[in-house]
């Protein structure tokens, strides 16, 4: 107790116990007590009844409360009137150390506010920044099979858009232009040893045309292209180069005069009808993240705008300098209102289902253990410390230490709770 509140205390018992005109109001008569706190607490006899007022079960000083007495006096020590200590009703259920107990005057100046534990629907949801990048899955990238010259240029700027199909550029080849010239005389010896009466020559002249035929599709040669060749009977300089798949070129390497090589990337095609979406999800959320968990995506370059999508994959590492986990998610983007590089909002909702929940406000965190305080009825409050969940909204999910239809303080639990580490200090010292 600090010293103006035992200045006070003093003050106020010594007047009561010199004066006892001081113990009526309102023509009834009070008794003197002093809180936990150490601030003097007047009740009067209808009061009484709500400590379980009736049998005296010993009389305490005010001012060291490990000091009893069986018989009311002063304290030797001090000189404070000895104040007597009631036993409770009966029936009043027991309740654990640490428990307070607040007048309904006081509860109301206080401010206390109950709430009821009870089962509900939990959700959480996790909120993270994120990114849109591109789907790597559709990606693809444009090389030459064999060594040569690029010659005309079709597509010649980065993020130019391409359908399948599309001309890139085209292309010379010595060994491609050697290979055309050997599938024209292929064809032609097949139609002189074709109409051979010895099966071995027919079928040799057959042979040599597929293998021939063959050697062209491995350069790249289209199904289209040789059948002009066969048809024109005439080996082109140079051949075009088609693109493979509809997207926008992200990297250009093609410029005309240029000497190729089949490991050269001449250009990179994306294609954005869907997109990644990484978002950066807090260490804490990461248990309520699974594969399938169906994302949305809010953007400031899209008011009004929700878009649907999924998790794909969820990373086996943790970012070690943000303490955060790169979450991958598709989102359909058809007509590409999505752009890689964009900077967006997700939110991923998971149903945890019914589960015993408080108000968070009723929960009390000292960072080694949680607790709320139980109103246990007559005025009666006692901490209970808890194993605290998931948080959903306004309530936070309690695994154990409650159970449902109990009363918890959601309001000046702090008070309370300063109230009640001084009662079981008070305790602690009288044993």
């Amino acid at each position: 107790m600090s010293k103006p509140k035992r200045i006070v205390a003093v003050v106020a018992l010594a007047a009561l116990a010199v004066n006892p005109m001081l113990g009526k109001v309102n023509g009834s008569s009070e008794l003197s007590r002093v809180t936990a706190l150490g601030s003097p607490q007047v009740i009067n006899a209808a009061d009484q009844a709500n400590t379980g007022g009736g049998k005296i079960l010993y009389y305490q000083d005010p001012m060291h409360p490990w000091y009893h007495s069986e018989k009311p006096g002063f304290a030797p020590d001090c000189g404070m009137k000895l104040v007597p200590v009631y036993a409770r009703e009966s029936g009043t259920a027991p309740v654990g150390p640490g428990a307070v107990e607040i007048s309904p005057a006081r509860q109301q100046v206080m401010g206390v506010v109950t709430a009821k534990a009870g089962y509900r629907t939990v959700d959480r949801t996790v909120r993270a920044t994120a990114q849109v990048v591109i789907d790597e899955t559709r990606q693809v990238s444009v090389h030459v099979r064999t060594s040569g010259w690029v010659q005309k240029v079709f597509v010649d700027y980065t993020f130019q858009s391409v359908n399948e199909g599309d001309p890139l550029f085209t292309f010379y080849s010595p060994e491609l232009f050697a290979a055309e010239q050997d599938y024209l005389l292929a064809l032609k010896a097949e139609r002189v040893l074709g109409s051979s009466t010895i099966q071995e020559v027919a079928l040799g002249g057959m042979s040599l045309l597929d293998s021939t035929r063959d050697r062209l599709e491995l350069l790249d040669l289209k199904e289209d292209q040789i059948r002009a060749l066969e048809q024109t009977g005439t080996t082109p300089r140079e051949i075009t180069i088609y693109s493979q798949a509809a997207g926008h070129v992200i990297e250009r390497k093609a410029f005309p005069g240029q000497y190729v090589t089949p490991d050269t990337e001449l250009y990179k095609i994306s294609n954005h009808d869907q997109v990644w979406v990484v978002a950066n999800v807090l260490e804490p959320d990461t248990p309520f993240i699974q594969l399938g968990q169906p994302a949305t995506l809010t953007t400031d370059a899209l008011p009004g705008r929700t878009l649907s999508g999924r998790v794909t994959f969820i990373p086996p590492h943790v970012m070690e300098d943000t303490r955060t986990l790169p979450v991958r998610l598709e989102f359909p983007n058809s007509i590409e209102e999505l752009r890689p590089g964009m900077f967006v909002n997700v939110e991923l909702r998971r149903s945890l289902g019914r589960q015993l929940t408080v108000p968070i406000d009723a929960v009390l965190d000292s960072g080694e253990h949680q607790r709320v305080f139980v109103a246990r009825g007559n005025n009666m409050f006692e901490p209970r410390t808890v194993t605290v969940g998931a948080r959903s909204g306004d309530f936070a999910v309690i695994l154990s230490g409650l159970r449902a239809g109990e009363q918890v303080v959601t309001r000046a639990n702090f008070l309370i709770d300063s109230e009640s580490n001084l009662r079981e200090s008070m305790e602690g010292m009288q044993k």
